[in-house]
């Protein structure tokens, strides 16, 4: 597993800014990096590793707003940070509507950007364990037969094996025996694990007939 030490993205064209920014950031003990410009940052090729964004609003080129759509189109969970000088309430509800931990007008009181910045570690980190969850549950997933998955679909329903059985036109005690293979391969540990798991990977139960 790769190393998991937050890093704090700060990406602002005022260099005085990025400097005190990195300074308060390293001052408790986290890792910067800093960037001049959105079009830098994106080239760096860094925005994968845990941790979070500082973000101007106005920025040359690339603004904020835009390059948190960008990231956002791309499948880049790194929760953001908006700091503004120029902030505007309609650019603040853009914002934390797409997803920013917090959008803050500077300047800024530096107890409220730490506190955002733990906020937003945070988000990541758990962000990062529900996504290792569900490669996992999809990886077991895999592992059904097709008659298995079929199985699987009736038994989220609650559906005694009966009912199953009778559904899917197959004996009962075949229904048993895929039942308790999928209970192995999805590792679940009751009913209501298992139910869990194929709500995590968006399997929807069967229709009623």
């Amino acid at each position: 597993m790769k190393d998991t030490k937050p890093v704090v993205f700060i990406v602002d064209d005022d260099s005085s800014v990025r400097r005190s920014v990195e300074r308060l950031i390293q001052s408790v003990g986290l890792t910067t990096k800093s960037f001049a410009s959105a079009q830098e940052f994106l080239q760096s090729g860094q925005k994968e590793e845990t941790g979070c964004l500082v973000l101007d609003v106005r920025l040359p080129a690339i603004s904020g707003l835009d390059l948190q759509d960008k990231l956002s189109r791309a499948g880049v969970f790194l929760p953001i940070i908006f700091i503004s000088g120029h902030g505007t309430v309609p650019m603040s509800v853009r914002a934390m509507k797409a997803g920013a931990v917090d959008f803050l007008q500077k300047p800024f009181d530096e107890q409220d950007l730490l506190d955002a910045v733990y906020r937003a570690i945070d988000r990541c980190r758990q962000g990062e364990a529900e996504r290792r969850e569900l490669k996992e549950v999809q990886a077991r997933l895999r592992s059904l037969t097709p008659k298995e998955y079929e199985v699987l679909a009736c038994v989220i329903t609650g559906m005694p094996n009966k009912n199953i059985a009778d559904r899917l036109a197959t004996a009962e005690k075949t229904i048993k025996v895929h039942r308790a293979s999928i209970m192995k391969k999805m590792r679940a540990q009751s009913l209501a694990d298992l139910v869990r798991m194929a709500e995590k990977a968006g399997i929807h139960p069967l229709p009623a007939k």
